[in-house]
C-alpha cells in the first residue's frame, strides 16, 4: 500500500474534527484494527487546535467506551468458552488472574498502556467473568480520559514536532505497511466473529 493511501485515511478522519476521532475510537476499541489509531488522530487534532484539547478528552474517552460495550455485548454473552478463538491460553490465564486478584487496576492499567499491550483481549476476558458492565464502562471512560489528557497535554507542548515527524515520508511508509496489517487483521477477525455466531 502506497504512503499516500494513508496520507488520504489520515486527512478523511481529520477533516471531520472530533466526530472523526469519535468514530475512530469506537472502531480501535471493538474488535476492528484501524490503522489511525485514536491517539494519533487526537495527537494530531490538538497539536492544530489547541482548543480541541477538551472535547478531544471528552470524545475520546466516550467513543472508547462505546467500542468496549460493542466488544462486551459479544464477549459476555459467549463466557469463557468463547475466549478460547481469540485469546491466546497463556495470555488468557495471565490477564485472568489479574482481573481475578484486582479487576479495576487490572482495567486501568490496559486503557493507560501504550500498544501492543492487549487492551482488547483484557476487556475480553473482563467481560467473559462477567465484571459487571457498568463498572467496567465508568472504569474504562475515567481511564481513556485520562489517557487522552496526557496525550493531549503532549500534542499542546510538542506539537510542531509532532506534526513534522507525521509529514515525513518515512513515517508514511511505516504507517502505509501498518495500514496493510491492519486490514488483514479485521477481516480475520470479522471472520473468527461470524463463524462464531454461525456456531
Amino acid at each position: 500500500m502506497h504512503s499516500s493511501s494513508f496520507r488520504q485515511i489520515l486527512q478523511f478522519f481529520l477533516q471531520f474534527g472530533v466526530f472523526g476521532l469519535l468514530l475512530v475510537t469506537i472502531a480501535d476499541d471493538s474488535f476492528l484494527f484501524l490503522p489511525i489509531g485514536g491517539d494519533l488522530l487526537a495527537v494530531l487534532l490538538i497539536a492544530r487546535n489547541h482548543d480541541l484539547f477538551i472535547p478531544c478528552i471528552f470524545v475520546g474517552a466516550l467513543g472508547s467506551t462505546i467500542g468496549v460495550f460493542l466488544l462486551d455485548l459479544v464477549c459476555r454473552k459467549g463466557g469463557e468458552a468463547g475466549l478460547k478463538r481469540f485469546v491466546k491460553p497463556k495470555l488468557h490465564e495471565y490477564l485472568k488472574r489479574q482481573i481475578e486478584k484486582r479487576a479495576a487496576l487490572a482495567l486501568i492499567v490496559s486503557c493507560l498502556a501504550p500498544p501492543p499491550f492487549p487492551f482488547g483481549a483484557a476487556i475480553a476476558v473482563a467481560s467473559a467473568l462477567q465484571y459487571p458492565r457498568p463498572r467496567l464502562l465508568t472504569v474504562i471512560f475515567v481511564a481513556r480520559a485520562a489517557r487522552f489528557g496526557l496525550i493531549g497535554w503532549s500534542a499542546m507542548y510538542f506539537g510542531r514536532h509532532i506534526l513534522r515527524i507525521a509529514n515525513s515520508p518515512e513515517f508514511l511508509w511505516v504507517m502505509a505497511g501498518f495500514i496493510a496489517l491492519c486490514i488483514i487483521g479485521s477481516i480475520l477477525s470479522i471472520v473468527h466473529w461470524v463463524r462464531d455466531g454461525i456456531k
